[in-house]
């Protein structure tokens, strides 16, 4: 049985990669089923601070695209060029050929070196209020703001910023 994904950690960073081009990366169960192992050894990790995964889906694409060019695409198999999947907000920026893996590493190194309470509450936030009212996503982000604010992490980024030094942040 073919090894279909691969991860490969770089200091605090775990890199995923799917490995089909035979099939333009499609999913089936068993591509399916090594994500979520190679996820999950990732999270089980001390060393790892950031996972890239570099998975898909209609769900996800119909988010960012849209109904009518998920449908599209999804039924027509149809490849996807990158200026087109960023224009429809599949993608969240284009690299030059062969730079994807090292700009992916450095975003995600940089998100590494972020108080990492803060990090889950920007993605508790991103994920929980896009699918909300307005009025409930905002109060769902007062909400993880004042829960943030009385922690260690916060007064050390305070005091590295009064101090003009790097923070050193431990996740209380």
């Amino acid at each position: 049985m073919a090894e279909f994904v691969q991860r490969e950690n770089r200091g605090p960073v775990s890199i995923v990669t799917i490995c089909r081009p035979e099939r333009r990366n499609a999913l089936n169960l068993q591509l399916k089923q090594e994500i979520v192992d190679h996820l999950r050894a990732a999270q089980q990790d001390p060393a790892v601070a950031a996972i890239v995964p570099g998975a898909g889906g209609t769900q996800r694409m119909l988010r960012a695209a849209g109904r009518y060019k998920t449908l599209l695409w999804s039924l027509t198999g149809d490849m996807i060029a990158a200026p087109v999947a960023f224009a429809s907000n599949m993608v969240s920026e284009l690299v030059a050929t062969g730079a994807a893996l090292e700009r992916a590493i450095a975003i995600a190194s940089r998100i590494a070196t972020m108080p990492p309470l803060a990090v889950q509450a920007i993605r508790e936030a991103v994920r929980l209020g896009g699918d909300t009212p307005l009025d409930t996503a905002l109060a769902l982000e007062r909400r993880l703001f004042e829960r943030l604010f009385d922690t260690q992490d916060q007064q050390e980024g305070m005091r590295a910023f009064l101090e003009k030094r790097p923070p050193h942040y431990s996740g209380r």
